[in-house]
């Protein structure tokens, strides 16, 4: 049976940090090479940024071009894996949730534009311009996370932030829609999210939702609307075909028991959902996207 490895922290041997870990890319992908070379989620977050290389990276099922300048930022959870046609070089961080916000009381790592929703894209492309900038500020935290000073993990939150705060600044450059937002809106979609994790796989109305954040469905849709533009069943329906989609690729259950295991009882009406979603029927998706146990 094919299963998605989660990732730790602690299985990336540098340093004694259990919540924090940076390395030249080049060295951790050599290190690594029997972890992340295939499909994989991570218990963590992490940023991983291009100076060299081209190939693709495929996360949750989107494939994204790399080449350099591009930045990716993964939350926990979310399922990747590489493909480089030149070799890669470049920096990579990643830390816990706990991390960051014990050194920002009054912050939350979810205030940044590509990680306060799994609907914000998590791909960045920088300029020639702003590559200098960023690449400085990666191999200052790198360079922090070798050395044995004192201060070093508050040090080490000042670099994260000041880079999420670069990056988050030519992020909602880019796009309009990804402009700071009301951290109500933001608190009330983070919840909603963590809340459909929670039940997805039995409830699928968006009343439901609104009931367990005390507010109207026409408010909730407002709130998604507003940060994501997409409707509360919108991001129901997306998170289940997720799921589908990972079911179907990394393990061996039977289409029925897929169906079932994500709250369809009727497989009929489930197949003729996920193909008016994901464009190919649950057979010819997961041929698609068989991997080899090998």
């Amino acid at each position: 049976m094919n299963t998605i490895p989660i990732l730790n922290i602690e299985q990336f041997e540098e340093d004694s940090f259990s919540n924090f870990y940076s390395n030249d890319l080049s060295t951790h992908l050599k290190n690594n090479a029997l972890m992340v070379h295939k499909p994989h989620s991570h218990n963590f977050f992490l940023c991983v940024f291009f100076l060299e290389g081209t190939g693709t990276h495929e996360i949750d099922f989107n494939s994204y071009d790399v080449s350099k300048g591009s930045v990716f930022f993964l939350r926990p959870g979310q399922t990747h894996s590489w493909s480089f046609t030149s070799a890669p070089k470049g920096y990579i961080f990643f830390h816990t949730q706990e991390f960051y916000e014990f050194y920002f009381l009054n912050k939350t790592i979810t205030q940044f534009p590509f990680y306060y929703s799994y609907e914000n894209p998590p791909y960045l492309g920088l300029s020639e311009t702003e590559i200098k900038g960023i690449s400085s500020r990666f191999e200052d935290i790198n360079t922090e996370f070798h050395q044995t000073n004192i201060y070093k993990k508050q040090k080490l939150a000042s670099l994260i932030n000041l880079t999420y705060i670069d990056l988050s600044r030519i992020y909602t450059t880019i796009d309009a829609k990804h402009e700071v937002l009301s951290s109500s809106y933001l608190k009330a979609l983070s919840v909603l999210e963590h809340t459909i994790e929670t039940f997805y796989k039995k409830e699928k109305s968006a009343k439901f939702y609104a009931n367990k954040l005390n507010i109207t469905v026409k408010h909730l849709n407002r709130i998604t609307k507003s940060t994501i533009n997409k409707t509360t069943t919108q991001l129901i329906t997306e998170r289940v075909l997720l799921e589908a989609k990972r079911l179907l690729v990394h393990s061996n259950n039977s289409f029925s028991r897929t169906a079932e295991t994500l709250g369809y009882n009727d497989y009929a009406h489930f197949s003729k959902l996920f193909k008016m979603k994901a464009g190919l029927s649950p057979l010819d998706f997961k041929k698609r996207y068989k991997i080899d146990d090998n």
